[in-house]
């Protein structure tokens, strides 16, 4: 229903890296998520009533504030939406993410309230009374919540949204707990044991566990988070498929929100080529990376030396030196400038995070090894970060 209602009332419904139609997507899925947690809330409500089951009636409230987030979400999206302003230059969108914090702040609170309540229910149990009505609008229920989970989860992918990602999270842990209250109705009617207080407290734990994996989800790109390895891959084939880029490092992704990412890297091109070409080459890199993957980039040239033996060959040699340090270790912005009495060797030194060696080891290492290969060597050397994965 959610992928027909999106072709009636979106615009260009593919074309997700849109701010304007992912604000869309999250309206519409916030407008369905109300309504039906609305009706569910009514349902599982008169439920609660008929049975007496505080962990029924429970199961209602928590679908209502359900309803909350999808008001939170719909209008996490429609705030995201919103076109920069002098104040905020690259928009709005990481209220989406904030959209989702919230979301499973919410769920958490849930949770714990309804552990609150199945504590009372265990120290001071009562019957409960079985309908074939309840049991008919609880399996409604379950049924509702497993279309929510996979129109909500089939949007998260869609749309790589961490907000759906939460409510997606959020159906799901009201579809265990549903199951569980409806399981426990059933065992009451077939064996007189009443366990309602004891499921009440499993869902809670349920929820709880699913809100907060659902918080660190949105608190990590909130935090600044690395891309994606693959994401990476994929910049760094496209950059070396031009001919005259010899290497690429330096890359950092700068996330302010789906779709308002932007995107700086170093490319490596030969010194002695005409520096207008290698210029026009990172203009179309550039204009490449923004129309495919709709994130603005810059791209800033080091001339590289590849007509000098010398240099070429110390490049190897220091290259060697570095992979002895261990896995993760990298070199870049290699250079030599020739003096009278000594020859500066420059490059960088990219650590990786769980390096046993500090960087002042690291660089005394590698002055003392590049001396021992000609005593006329001083390494000017600057530590580096990789700020991918």
């Amino acid at each position: 229903m959610i992928h027909f209602l999106a072709k009636l009332f979106i615009k260009d419904p593919d074309n997700t890296k849109d701010p304007g139609v992912r604000q869309k997507y999250g309206v519409l899925s916030g407008a369905v998520g109300i309504f039906l947690n609305l009706c569910l809330f009514a349902g599982k409500l008169i439920a609660g009533i008929l049975s007496g089951a505080i962990s029924i009636t429970a199961d209602a409230f928590n679908n209502l504030s359900d309803a909350g987030s999808s008001i939170i979400t719909l209008t996490g999206f429609r705030l995201a939406g919103a076109k920069p302003d002098p104040e905020h230059p690259f928009g709005h969108g990481r209220i989406e993410y904030l959209a989702g914090l919230i979301v499973s702040m919410l769920v958490i609170l849930m949770g714990f309230e309804l552990m609150r309540t199945s504590f009372g229910k265990i120290l001071h149990p009562s019957q409960t009374t079985f309908s074939l009505t309840v049991v008919v609008i609880l399996a409604v229920s379950i049924l509702v919540k497993i279309y929510m989970y996979a129109y909500n989860s089939s949007l998260s992918r869609r749309l790589d949204s961490v907000a759906m990602k939460s409510t997606a999270a959020d159906s799901l842990s009201d579809t265990v707990a549903t199951s569980a209250v409806l399981a426990s109705t059933v065992f009451t009617k077939c064996t007189g044991i009443t366990i309602d207080g004891w499921v009440g407290l499993a869902v809670s734990l349920f929820i709880i566990y699913s809100g907060f994996t659902a918080a660190a989800d949105t608190v990590s790109p909130l935090l600044g988070q690395a891309p994606s390895p693959e994401f990476i891959a994929e910049v760094k084939k496209v950059v070396m498929s031009y001919s005259g880029i010899l290497g690429v490092h330096d890359l950092v992704v700068h996330d302010y929100g789906p779709g308002r990412r932007m995107m700086s890297l170093h490319a490596e091109v030969p010194a002695n080529e005409d520096i207008l070409k290698a210029h026009d080459t990172i203009d179309n890199i550039e204009m490449r990376l923004s129309r495919e993957y709709g994130i603005e980039t810059v791209i800033h040239m080091d001339p590289i030396s590849v007509d000098d033996p010398e240099t070429t060959e110390l490049r190897r040699k220091v290259g060697a030196l570095v992979e002895q340090l261990g896995k993760g270790y990298s070199f870049h912005d290699f250079r030599i400038v020739k003096g009278d009495s000594h020859t500066n060797v420059l490059f960088d030194v990219v650590m990786p995070y769980d390096a046993k060696l500090s960087a002042d080891e690291v660089i005394e290492e590698l002055r003392e090894k590049v001396r021992g290969i000609d005593v006329h060597y001083r390494c000017i050397i600057n530590i580096d970060r990789d700020y991918v994965r």
